[in-house]
């Protein structure tokens, strides 16, 4: 495992970062007992760091995540969380979003206790943009002004947002003090936007975390979730660049890991997994080289939906 400075958090993380969502059942159906296998296989593999939320499964990702660690000595790994956005249990989508300072604290220890640890080396301020944005700016004053408090009270190390839409993301690293940004759906191979605020983090030391690989499900074999946004023309697409890989003797997954954990500026990218034969899987990938002949043949599939904006 290679390990990156993560910009000016200090910390030095795995270059594959393990994301708890699947721990929650947001993407299937899942038991317990392989899930907790699933965080210790990444443990073994050298992966140090671990993200989670609040929102992932209505707190059953973070509870299930707690229970892995238990035991588990705490400078083994980095762990984030997230504050502002609440989803009621068994009801994917149904959020609440609030980003007051007396529910980010609130948020922040019940996190803690689920999580059994008194320290998060990061949070991130989360989903901003749902629900047509209408809470965008109370997120980026208040929200933002709670998670500063709780750096400089010593209880988070780094203060990062969570979110999707790229226009969000350039005034975020434009103008607001952030450590770092989880980016999730902008370096896979359906989507290079990343690449477009790289000059401002490098300059800002602003470090990267590029989360979803697989384009939350739409980069595998099985497909993305009934709730994921894309039309059935845009589904079929996906499955014909699926289709193609398995006739090259490959894979559309094994490919989308390789091709977003592979560039040089990008510290960490953030898979997600409950299976720990997958977790094995996504470590050895990543330790092989990309093929550019299959790469080239796949983005061209995947042209028509080339840096296309999901409605999340």
């Amino acid at each position: 495992m290679k390990y990156n400075l993560l910009g000016k958090t200090g910390l030095r993380v795995s270059a594959l970062s393990f994301g708890a969502s699947s721990l929650g059942g947001v993407f299937r159906t899942v038991d317990e007992a392989e899930a907790i296998q699933a965080v210790h296989t990444a443990l073994d593999a050298g992966i140090n760091y671990f993200d989670v939320a609040p929102a992932y499964g209505g707190t059953r990702s973070e509870t299930v995540l707690g229970k892995a660690l238990k035991g588990i000595p705490r400078d083994r790994y980095f762990l984030s969380t997230k504050i502002g956005k609440y989803t009621n249990p068994g009801k994917y989508g149904d959020d609440t979003l609030d980003y007051s300072r007396a529910r980010t604290r609130a948020s922040l220890d019940e996190s803690a206790q689920r999580l059994g640890t008194a320290y998060f080396d990061i949070i991130h301020i989360h989903d901003i943009e749902y629900q047509n944005r209408k809470h965008a700016e109370w997120a980026l004053t208040e929200g933002l002004a709670a998670v500063q408090e709780l750096k400089r009270e010593g209880r988070i190390g780094a203060v990062s947002f969570g979110i999707y839409p790229m226009d969000l993301w350039k005034r975020i690293f434009a103008d607001y003090d952030v450590d770092a940004g989880l980016v999730h759906n902008h370096y896979c191979l359906n989507d290079t936007q990343l690449l477009d605020v790289l000059p401002v983090v490098r300059q800002k030391n602003i470090g990267v975390i590029n989360g979803s690989p697989f384009a939350s499900g739409l980069l595998t074999d099985r497909g993305p979730a009934d709730w994921h946004p894309a039309s059935p023309a845009d589904r079929a697409l996906f499955r014909q660049a699926a289709d193609y890989c398995r006739q090259q003797g490959s894979s559309i997954s094994k490919l989308a890991l390789q091709f977003s954990s592979q560039h040089p500026e990008i510290p960490t990218t953030l898979f997600s997994s409950a299976s720990p034969e997958s977790v094995r899987r996504n470590v050895q990938w990543a330790a092989e080289p990309c093929d550019p002949v299959l790469l080239a043949a796949v983005q061209n599939i995947l042209q028509p939906v080339m840096n296309k904006e999901w409605a999340y």
